[in-house]
């Protein structure tokens, strides 16, 4: 498939995780990708392994809580192709897991503050800003189903990711008739190097939500990002899309 042929797509937290699989599929359909992530050493990688395939990328390295960084970033991206088709903004973290809302420490809080809501922010933002020249963009967030049903002990991480919903569903509604739609995913538990760092008792207790029973696949949500990012994708805007194996229908 040449879904995006001459297209360019900027993946934040795109060194790692959901954001290099949906990386890896993009290029794969014939897209450049723009890999944001803070960690420069494992970008450096992922482009490297990227270029191996024979795939188009270019790695930028951005902290997606800092608007300088981002402003750059993007003014970059638009400066060597001038345009940006698509972007997902992937890039966030977990924060402290197995915590009472009475334990949980401000700092921590808005520190997942500034990287999985403010970041959210900034990157649809400023992405809007070039997309709006064309006339034609796809914006997706990656939310979770803590946002929509809250994991208890995760206080954090849950309340970002609501607000990320919110951020989806106003946003779109503001620019549905602009060319440039604006969804949200919202996964459940996927296998990524993001949950070594979540307790196994949280980590079990997710799990057990789930009806199918398992952990979802990097490549599962690879597949249904590429859809969502895509001009196929042409009527939904402000949407919610669901991959949780069941957890969630709405």
């Amino acid at each position: 498939m040449n879904r995006f042929q001459n297209q360019v797509v900027v993946i934040s937290g795109g060194a790692d995780g959901l954001g290099y699989g949906i990386a890896e599929r993009v290029a794969s359909e014939g897209g450049s990708v723009a890999l944001f992530d803070i960690n420069e050493e494992v970008l450096e990688k992922a482009v490297e392994v990227l270029h191996g395939k024979g795939y188009k990328a270019e790695g930028f390295k951005v902290d997606v809580s800092s608007e300088n960084d981002v402003k750059k970033a993007i003014e970059a991206v638009e400066l060597k192709y001038g345009k940006i088709d698509a972007m997902v903004n992937s890039a966030g973290i977990v924060g402290p897991t197995s915590t009472s809302i009475v334990d949980y420490g401000l700092e921590d809080y808005d520190n997942i503050y500034r990287i999985n809501l403010r970041g959210a922010f900034l990157m649809t933002k400023y992405s809007i800003m070039v997309m709006k020249k064309n006339g034609y963009g796809r914006i997706l967030l990656i939310s979770s189903i803590a946002g929509k049903e809250g994991n208890p002990f995760m206080s954090g991480y849950s309340s970002m990711k609501a607000g990320v919903i919110g951020l989806v569903k106003g946003v779109g509604k503001e620019y549905a008739q602009s060319g440039i739609t604006v969804n949200g995913l919202a996964p459940a538990v996927i296998k990524t190097s993001m949950n070594e760092n979540t307790s196994p008792d949280q980590l079990a207790y997710m799990t057990s939500k789930i009806p199918m029973g398992r952990l979802g696949t990097v490549e599962e949500v690879a597949s249904i990002v590429s859809f969502i990012i895509s001009k196929e994708s042409s009527f939904n805007t402000g949407a919610i899309f669901d991959i949780s194996g069941g957890r969630a229908s709405y």
